[in-house]
């Protein structure tokens, strides 16, 4: 049975999810809050009585959007405690996904939040609460938080649902504005993260960039072709086009990379 803390600074934003919560069974209890001020003093609070007390908390659903600190300041500062809270992220922006998980936040719902959606988000707020050792529950006055996002993973949205997808499994991410479109085997996911971002983090594990609009993941290329001054690369089903700025470079790096 879960202690829950819900916070928005919209009162019937945040009556709304009370409302749910409330009428979860899983869920023992739900209070409000409506800025970083009173959300902090009450997770003190809950620190302070210990996780049999009467003021526990287990997790925190969490606005990021507030006026003052936002949602993701308040992860920010709860990760300084030894045991904070868990965090759900609950927003109507999905933009800040991958920011939410790096605080290693439990779940991003996204609003106008769905009844099965918040559900799902509490349903992995119990399995976090359940995973905790027995003995270390007992020794720690909070819960321990989870280790959810892991580097080799990036978060998406589909149809309410976040989902992680390995890095490993993309192919090439395109360039569509502030947006990428990664490409999988298994099909194709929009994550609101610029292009040049993406090169910056994942150019330790292999991706390339080939062109303005395109990443690749260099152990995904099948063919390297030259036709007519023009260079492009076959990735799986897909021909790319590579930039003259780009040809050089690109060859040299699948040139070593085939001679071991």
């Amino acid at each position: 049975m879960l202690r829950a803390l819900a916070v928005d600074d919209e009162r019937p934003a945040l009556e709304e999810l009370l409302y749910l919560l409330r009428a979860d069974p899983r869920v023992r209890s739900a209070e409000g809050a409506t800025d970083a001020t009173e959300t902090l003093r009450r997770i003190n609070r809950a620190l302070d009585a210990g996780p049999d007390g009467d003021d526990a908390i287990d997790v925190v659903f969490l606005d990021i959007h507030m006026a003052g600190l936002t949602g993701l300041d308040v992860a920010r500062l709860l990760a300084g405690f030894a045991r904070p809270p868990l965090i759900v992220f609950v927003t109507a922006h999905e933009g800040f996904a991958v920011q939410a998980f790096d605080l290693k936040a439990v779940d991003y719902v996204l609003k106008p939040v769905r009844r099965e959606r918040l559900a799902e988000a509490v349903r992995r707020v119990c399995d976090q609460v359940e995973s905790i050792p027995a003995h270390t529950a007992a020794a720690s006055p909070a819960i321990v938080p989870p280790q959810t996002a892991a580097a080799d993973q990036i978060a998406v949205e589909l149809g309410g649902v976040t989902r992680f997808i390995p890095i490993d499994d993309i192919a090439y991410a395109e360039a569509q504005g502030d947006y990428a479109r990664l490409h999988t085997h298994a099909g194709s996911h929009l994550v609101r993260i610029p292009l040049s971002t993406l090169e910056e983090r994942w150019a330790a594990r292999g991706f390339v960039r080939i062109h303005r609009r395109h990443l690749v993941a260099l152990g995904r290329i099948d063919e390297l072709r030259l036709d007519a001054g023009a260079t492009t690369v076959r990735v799986g089903d897909a021909e790319l086009a590579v930039s003259r700025r780009h040809a050089r470079e690109l060859r040299d790096l699948l040139m070593r990379r085939a001679r071991g």
